[in-house]
């Protein structure tokens, strides 16, 4: 249970949805090789619209999608793509390789293998997908998992083809694309596992999240680094409508998410209790609807000056007893105005103005009393403003009513996306069941028991049996052993331990800990490719570089201060330092403190210590550094002693 302050009765569920990409050589429902593009040989465009259900229905996802998206731009390169994801040829047969993965998984969280999988079409029209749809298939369902002694059940297993990987949400070539997606994401394999809902706290259900991710990487057939695990959170409180968070990618901001997203649900309830209170007629409530343009065409206010543009206006309307509900704030930043201006941006439009936060903006206490003048409004009324594209104003106007509408009723079941702080904000409708329907283009697969028999031999081992193994086959510590496994550089690890002898213990060290602190001083660790930190330890290895220089030659990689690897290595390398330059600068270490050595003896070591790497830093070991300053200094002191 989650214990929000003012709502301490609240009972919240949580449901997840783990999305991981599989490391398979190929695509899904193509041959192409899964390859990162770094340039794309051809573009193209397409106009996507929703279409109906075998039942002859729309599902509102869709159709909320088709109001805002025109025409959407999709790159392409020959090295990860062919006429398959561009949807000009049809897919070939499931990939066996993806697919044995996702049923071994299914042996592992004890779930019911249907005999035969039928590949599904579902409705996805947000230009994520050349087709309009994503193709996913049904395998396991019914299952459970164990978790700090608590069985969690497991709704289903799904094996599905990634999405396009987004480019820009706004094209700036003042043509008319208005998204731009590559294709090389799309048609990744993927396994979805969707767990029943839960009602524990935040710490449990990350610690949930963490299990799955875990067994996910122990098979050792699934990709690492960001953006190749997320998570869709399925949230509610007091067995009300359930809203969905996409693409959470980091286990940290789980709790966050939790903590919000409930707070937020029992606030709009609370909203919507206050709105009962007040009797207002729900069938009644929506106002005059006036074009103010003219009116706020003279406003000092310079957002108001932005919005009106030549092909721009402004509207308002009122609310009938709305008068302070607007502004409400039942917890800190929750409040009916706040949801109502997400609402509008996800249409491009910069948000909306309310009477409840007026005068502000610029927008002056004349301006409002001219607005309420027009609209005839009364002490207990409320106005909204929103401006924006002439063409978009009828759709913005018909959405904010109805989700007005909504507020009576409290929580609006609908599909919002997370920001790294853990807020949350609306994106569009909850899909429904209208969104499925079959793949004609791809036969369905038999799995028989004997297929099944040869796939439990590789379920994969426990959690804590592959933590031992990894801890005794590189000599280092479980901790360690956990760390480097949980992190996306584990492949790489033991790559760097195939071909170097640097000690394990440093290798994670620099791959874990150091990375993690500098993601948390604001760096964009993921511009260090993992052929850029191979390359760095290879250089190590060879002596071409210190120790001590590695997390040097990071941070400068990480500040942009050098252009590649090559060129800070060549600065910080020991291409050009002798040993001679070494003994000479620790001789002159040791003259220039002749008066402290006198003094302290060996005790001085530490001193003279940080005086020489003052000067080595970075260009040799510490290590080797202090033994030949530990020599020098103790031949110093003896040499003194016999004078």
């Amino acid at each position: 249970m989650v214990n929000n302050g003012k709502s301490a009765k609240n009972r919240l569920k949580v449901g997840l949805e783990i999305h991981q990409q599989l490391d398979t050589k190929n695509k899904l429902f193509c041959n192409c090789e899964i390859v990162d593009a770094t340039e794309h040989d051809f573009t193209f465009k397409r106009n996507l619209r929703p279409t109906r259900s075998e039942m002859g229905s729309y599902d509102q996802a869709a159709l909320f999608e088709s109001k805002k998206i025109k025409i959407i731009k999709y790159q392409s390169s020959r090295n990860s793509n062919c006429l398959i994801e561009s949807d000009e040829e049809p897919p070939v047969e499931v990939n066996t390789e993806a697919l044995e993965v996702v049923l071994t998984l299914c042996l592992a969280l004890h779930c019911t293998v249907e005999d035969e999988l039928h590949v599904m079409r579902k409705i996805v029209i947000d230009g994520s997908n050349t087709t309009g749809f994503q193709r996913t298939i049904l395998v396991g369902r019914d299952g459970f998992l164990d978790v700090e002694g608590i069985r969690v059940g497991v709704q289903s297993i799904c094996l599905e083809e990634d999405a396009a990987r987004i480019i820009n949400e706004q094209n700036k070539d003042n043509d008319e694309s208005n998204k731009i997606y590559s294709l090389d994401r799309l048609g990744i394999p993927l396994i979805e596992i969707a767990l029943e809902p839960i009602s524990n706290s935040p710490t449990f259900v990350t610690i949930l999240a963490q299990t799955v991710g875990r067994l996910l990487r122990s098979t050792k057939k699934v990709t690492r680094g960001i953006g190749s695990i997320r998570q869709d959170v399925n949230i509610s409180v007091d067995n009300g409508p359930v809203v969905e968070i996409k693409g959470v990618q980091q286990l940290s901001q789980l709790a966050l998410i939790i903590d919000y997203e409930s707070k937020r649900q029992d606030g709009l309830n609370q909203i919507a209790k206050k709105l009962t209170e007040r009797n207002i007629n729900q069938s009644e409530f929506i106002g005059t609807v006036t074009d103010v343009t003219d009116l706020l065409r003279n406003s000092s206010s310079k957002v108001l000056k932005r919005i009106l543009t030549d092909d721009s206006k402004i509207i308002a309307f009122v609310l009938h007893g709305f008068n302070g509900i607007l502004s409400f704030e039942p917890y800190p930043g929750i409040r009916l105005g706040k949801e109502l201006g997400d609402l509008v941006k996800s249409y491009g439009i910069g948000g909306i103005f309310h009477s409840d936060e007026l005068p502000n903006y610029g927008i002056s206490i004349d301006d409002v009393q001219s607005i309420s003048s027009v609209l005839r409004m009364n002490k207990n009324d409320a106005f909204i403003l929103v401006g924006g594209s002439i063409t978009l104003l009828n759709t913005v106007l018909f959405e904010l009513f109805n989700r007005i509408t909504k507020s009576f009723s409290g929580v609006v079941p609908e599909t919002r996306y997370v920001r790294i702080d853990g807020i949350t904000a609306f994106s569009r409708p909850r899909p429904g069941s209208s969104r499925m329907y079959p793949e004609t283009d791809i036969p369905y697969i038999s799995i028989d028991d004997n297929t099944m028999k040869g796939l439990s031999k590789l379920i994969p081992q426990p959690w804590d049996v592959v933590i031992e193994q990894i801890s005794k086959k590189y000599d280092i510590n479980k901790t360690l052993a956990e760390n480097i496994f949980d992190s996306q550089y584990f492949i790489l690890f033991e790559k760097i331990i195939s071909q170097t002898s640097i000690s394990p213990s440093f290798i994670i060290s620099k791959l874990t800990e150091d990375l993690v602190s500098l993601e948390r001083d604001g760096y964009d660790t993921s511009i260090l490719t993992e052929d850029v930190l191979f390359y760095l330890f290879m250089q190590l290895n060879y002596s071409r570089i210190s120790k001590e220089s590695v997390p040097i030659i990071i941070e400068k990689l990480l500040k942009k201060e050098v252009d590649d690897v090559e060129e800070v290595i060549r600065s910080f390398g020991t291409d050009s330092l002798t040993e001679e330059f070494v003994d000479d600068t620790i001789s002159r270490i040791i003259s220039e403190n002749k008066k402290v050595i006198s003094e302290k003896g060996l005790d001085a070591v530490g001193l003279l210590m940080g005086r020489c790497m003052e000067i080595l830093r970075g260009k040799i070991d510490g290590e080797k550094v202090n033994k030949k300053l530990m020599t020098k200094l103790i031949n110093y002191i003896q040499g003194s002693k016999e004078k």
